[in-house]
Parts: structure tokens; C-alpha cells; sequence
């Protein structure tokens, strides 16, 4: 067994794989069905087992993510089923996570609604409803095969996630007035605000992981992401910014007064996405959410939004476990037109 470990390690880091004894591990401990920890423990592996461990091995050499080959990506306290056609969840969205049960926390309402936009294989949705179980979860998803893959985990662990089909409105991957993604073939689908009009102004937290990479940046992503990771959930526009920007034009249309947004961002937008909160005027900026530790109020510049300035509060930028700037908070405060209960307050 340590031979083949030593050989499959060697050739996963000759064809440039980021951590190859690391992936020769997992790719073992999946073909032994034992845990990772317990591969010190085997001694032998017998004919046919190291005939398709060399196979995954080759395929892992070819770049082919090894989530894809093992077909779970883990992710909190859950095993999440990914496969081709779905977003591979990354480790720093677990930090998204983390910030979300923060808001939730300090909104103290008793049966929470939230929102999950642009959910993919569902990693936020599902971790909201199983670290939080009073919470109403709903997760919205436009892409078929991404749908397949969040159905399939709502399905496998049993969590209480409501699944709908909609359009949050990206504009790169949208044909206007359609909703049918440019080049995707994809069928027409219901816009968030008619797919989700019973909760409407009513929802508690929204939160989000959009696609944020410029479009510049497709020639610089590793073979894994490039090659393998569905378009619509990686590119947003040129500046990284059509994502955000249709998440926040969503949020305000489903947030009760006082609710909050946490949206995922590019390490490069720490700036530009609460701009984009801000609009470059003055917002009202206050404490953070209790929880990840952040660093300062929104800044103010040039956002290309849709209006926002002076609706959203406690715009606060958010960074990951490597200081890189990861996601931002805010509450959602329109104009006093009477206020309106959130779907899971008391009565």
C-alpha cells in the first residue's frame, strides 16, 4: 500500500495536481472505502483495487477534480454529492456559512426564512437547515443539471430545503425578457420575484455565493475550474460584478425590513461590492453581524448599482480564515411604508 501511495503521489505532482499526496490519499481511502485515517492501517491492497486506484490516479493527473472522482465534496458537518454539471463547493464558502448563522442569531426571530440564490449543489441551504433547524430554508437554482445534483442532496440527507427553479436575473447568462441562458440551451424559467412572490418583502436572510470572476480572468483559473466547473456558476461579466449586482436586486425584493443579506464575493471586490451596497453616497454604517471578525464600513466609489444608496445599513466587509476579503453583510432598510412581519416571526 505505501508503494502505491508513493506512485501515485509522484505522478500526481509531476502533472502539476496542488496536493498530490494528499489527493493520492483520498483516492485510496475511496477505493478501500475506509477513511482517510485509517489507510496507515492497511497493509496490502490487492490486484484489483490498485488496478482502479492507478485508474483514478491517471484521471486525476488529467486534471479531472477529485471530487468529480470520488463523487462527494465535503463541507461542514455534511458529505455533498458533485459530480459534472455542479459547482464544486469551496472551503472558504464555509465561512459564508458561518457569518449567515451569525445574522440569523442576532436577528432572534423564532422560525427564520431564508434564501439561498445562485445555490448550486445546495452546500449553503442544506448547512443552514442542519446547524439551524428552526429555519425556513429555501434554495433557488436556475440550471438544470445543477438542479439534479441540489435535489439528489436535499434528497440524500434529508434536510428541509425547499427547491425552486428561478431566474435571479445575471445578465451574462441571461437572455433579456427570456430567461434562457445565452448558449446553454436552457429552458425558460420564472424570474425570482414571480417564483417566490409569497415571500416576497417577508424573508429574513438572503444569502449567496453568485458567480463574481471577471471575465478577464479565464485563461488564469486552474484545469479543474476551467474545464470543469459549469460556466454560469463562475463568470460574472467583465468586472466580476454581474452576479452581485442581480443577488442584491433580488435580496431587496425578497428582504423584510431589518432583514439581512450575506453574499460571497471575489477577494478582489472587498471594495466594490459594498460600493456596490453603498451606491457612492453615505449609508448609514454600523456594528457588524456578531460573528466572523471584519474589518470597517462600506467603502464609498463608483458602483454601478441599481440604486441602492442609503437602503442598505451595517455594510460590513468580511474576511476568511486567510485574511482575504470573502463576503459581506448588510441590513436591508427601505423607506417606512409600514412594517411589514417576517414569514417565520411570531405572531
Amino acid at each position: 500500500m505505501r508503494d502505491e501511495l508513493i506512485s501515485a503521489a509522484a505522478r500526481l505532482e509531476a502533472a502539476g495536481v496542488g496536493s498530490p499526496r494528499g489527493d493520492a490519499e483520498q483516492l485510496a481511502a475511496h477505493v478501500l472505502d475506509v477513511s482517510r485515517g485509517r489507510l496507515a492501517l492497511v497493509d496490502l491492497i490487492d490486484a484489483a483495487a490498485a488496478a482502479e486506484l492507478r485508474a483514478l490516479v491517471e484521471r486525476r493527473a488529467g486534471r479531472v477534480p477529485l471530487q468529480h472522482l470520488t463523487g462527494v465534496a465535503g463541507f461542514r458537518r455534511l458529505d455533498i454529492a458533485v459530480g459534472p454539471g455542479v459547482f464544486i463547493p469551496r472551503p472558504e464558502t464555509e465561512w459564508v456559512v458561518e457569518g449567515a448563522l451569525a445574522a440569523l442569531r442576532s436577528l432572534g426571530v423564532a422560525r427564520p426564512v431564508c434564501v439561498d440564490l445562485c445555490a448550486g449543489s445546495g452546500v449553503i441551504a442544506l448547512a443552514l437547515a442542519d446547524e439551524f433547524p428552526a429555519a425556513q430554508v429555501h434554495a433557488v437554482e436556475i440550471e438544470p443539471s445543477a438542479l439534479d445534483w441540489l435535489r439528489r442532496n436535499v434528497e440524500r440527507t434529508g434536510l428541509p430545503v425547499h427547491v425552486h427553479q428561478a431566474d435571479v436575473g445575471i445578465s451574462a447568462y441571461t437572455d433579456t425578457g427570456t430567461g434562457t441562458g445565452i448558449g446553454t440551451g436552457r429552458p425558460p424559467a420564472p424570474p425570482v420575484r414571480a417564483a417566490l412572490a409569497d415571500l416576497a418583502g417577508r424573508v429574513d436572510l438572503v444569502v449567496s455565493n453568485p458567480p463574481y470572476l471577471p471575465d478577464r480572468d479565464r485563461a488564469l483559473v486552474e484545469p479543474e475550474v476551467g474545464r470543469h466547473d459549469p460556466p454560469a456558476a463562475l463568470w460574472g461579466g467583465p468586472d466580476g460584478l454581474d452576479g452581485p449586482r442581480a443577488v442584491v436586486a433580488a435580496a431587496a425584493v425578497l428582504l423584510r425590513p431589518g432583514g439581512v443579506l450575506v453574499m460571497e464575493h471575489a477577494d478582489e471586490h472587498g471594495q466594490a461590492v459594498p460600493a456596490l451596497l453603498a451606491e457612492s453616497g453615505p449609508s448609514e454604517s454600523g456594528p457588524s453581524e456578531s460573528g466572523p471578525s471584519a474589518h470597517g464600513p462600506a467603502a464609498s466609489g463608483p458602483s454601478g448599482g441599481a440604486g441602492w444608496a442609503g437602503l442598505w445599513s451595517h455594510i460590513v466587509d468580511h474576511p476568511d480564515l486567510a485574511g482575504r476579503d470573502r463576503f459581506v453583510t448588510a441590513r436591508w432598510n427601505p423607506p417606512e411604508r409600514g412594517r411589514r412581519r417576517g414569514a417565520g416571526e411570531d405572531a
